[in-house]
Order: C-alpha cells, then sequence, then structure tokens
C-alpha cells in the first residue's frame, strides 16, 4: 500500500526528518491539470527560494566562456525552469553553455519540452546511472530538491554518479530544514488556501512535506561521502564537490535518482 501524503501537520515536529511523508506530486495517479499547474508555480516559487540565481554567479558563471562551450546537466530537472534559467543567464551573459535536464518521469518531460524551445537546453527521461553506463561527462552537475526525495541507497547513488558525470563541479541544493523555514513556508503559501489551491494545487502541501523531509546541513554532511562538503545559503544547503575533489571522488556507480 502507498503511504499517505500528510500535510502541514506533523507528529514529531521538526526535530528529525520526516521520512514517512509522501509528496502528492510523486503519485503517479495525481491531477494530471493540476501537476502542470503545479510545475508553473514552480517558476516563481524556484526564483525567489531556490537561491540558483547566487549560485550562477559564484559558482557557475566563473566557469563559462564566450569562446569554449560549457556543460551542464541538471538531474531530476522536473519541469525545466531552473534549467531553463540557466541557459537564459548564461546567454544574457554572452557566455556559451549547453543545459541538459534528465528526469525519470515522463509527465516531468512532457511538461518541459512543451515549453518554448531554447538554444542550447535539452531534457531527456532518463535517470543519473543510465548517462553513467553511456559513458556521458559533464563539466557541472547540479540538482533542485533532489536529496530529499530519496532513500540512502539512492542518494548515495546519485552522489556517486554526480561525482562521474562531473569534470569539474557539482552542487545538488535542497531545502535546509528548521522551523523558521516551516512558519515562513506555511505562512507564504497561505493565499492558495484562501483561492483554493486550484492555481497551484499541490504547491502548499507538497512544500511543507519537503522541508519536513529535508536535510539540516549538519544531518547531510553526516552522509557526504570524502571530498564533499556542506554550504549554507539563507533556507538552503549545498551538498558541493569541486576542483580537485571531482578528480578523487570518481569511482563507477549505477544509482538512481528522483524528480525534484
Amino acid at each position: 500500500m502507498r503511504p499517505v501524503a500528510r500535510t502541514s501537520r506533523s507528529p514529531h515536529g521538526l526535530e528529525r526528518r520526516d521520512v514517512a511523508a509522501v509528496e502528492l506530486m510523486d503519485d503517479p495517479a495525481c491531477d494530471a491539470e493540476g501537476l502542470r499547474r503545479t510545475y508553473r508555480a514552480f517558476v516563481v516559487i524556484n526564483r525567489v527560494l531556490a537561491g540558483w540565481r547566487r549560485v550562477y554567479v559564484r559558482r557557475i558563471r566563473p566557469l563559462l566562456s564566450a569562446d569554449t562551450v560549457t556543460t551542464l546537466l541538471d538531474v531530476g530537472s522536473g519541469g525545466g525552469d531552473v534549467a531553463r534559467s540557466l541557459a537564459r543567464w548564461a546567454a544574457r551573459d554572452g557566455l556559451r553553455l549547453e543545459v541538459t535536464g534528465i528526469d525519470p518521469d515522463a509527465r516531468a518531460i512532457a511538461y518541459a519540452t512543451s515549453r518554448p524551445a531554447l538554444p542550447d537546453l535539452t531534457f531527456e527521461r532518463a535517470h543519473s546511472g543510465d548517462l553513467v553506463a553511456r559513458g556521458a561527462r559533464f563539466d557541472v552537475v547540479i540538482s533542485n530538491h533532489v536529496l530529499h526525495h530519496l532513500d540512502p541507497a539512492a542518494r548515495d547513488g546519485l552522489l556517486a554518479d554526480s561525482a562521474v558525470l562531473a569534470r569539474r563541479l557539482v552542487v545538488h541544493g535542497d531545502i535546509a530544514r528548521s522551523r523558521r523555514a516551516y512558519a515562513a513556508y506555511w505562512v507564504a503559501t497561505l493565499p492558495l488556501v484562501r483561492a483554493g489551491r486550484a492555481s497551484a494545487p499541490f504547491v502548499r502541501d507538497d512544500g511543507l512535506i519537503s522541508i519536513r523531509r529535508s536535510y539540516t546541513a549538519r544531518e547531510l554532511a553526516a552522509v557526504l561521502p570524502a571530498g564533499w562538503r556542506v554550504e549554507r545559503a539563507p533556507f538552503r544547503v549545498l551538498a558541493v564537490l569541486d576542483g580537485r575533489a571531482v578528480l578523487d571522488a570518481r569511482e563507477p556507480s549505477g544509482g538512481d535518482d528522483a524528480r525534484a
């Protein structure tokens, strides 16, 4: 029997990860139109909360060139808004960046590819392990809100795959679990309750579940392999592998990933 997704109440508070909670969007039978509306809402939510502009400016843009193509893989790309933003920012800066988004969920890929095409942006239905098996390599590997979805085996597989796939940098960004983050999101999404959630039916409940499932910085640091480190940002944690550590961490693996 599939676990039933719980909403804003948590029987044990936020002292530990609520790994038993299941997000509504992860149900293959969830409402298709509601899912599309939620993907649209993520464009704004990720722009405001996910912090990828900061990561792009500080981490990714210094690796880019106007003359040489840099490749980037977005694992668990969902509706594609983060991948799309990175491609647009690089183009606006006159830098060459080829972005590939992968997701194992056909619904996510269908939505991402239904939006207007951008040069140097592609999407594919795949797991990270599929790309490892075919010998693919990218300069940069990222994910947004993927880690908290994964059980320990899948998480470790994604981290190992990322080290194999990346030449220069890996950044897996996720929510930092805290009472402050939970309260802020609860208040920020109240308008969706008043509007009957029709505009984006999964945003509020799934977002609160995501916070409960997410790691604190200390918890994430405890499960990262050697060479990785945790960096903090407002309401965010980043699992980072870069420089020489990318080369040192490369070992064959075949882990899976999940949708953001």
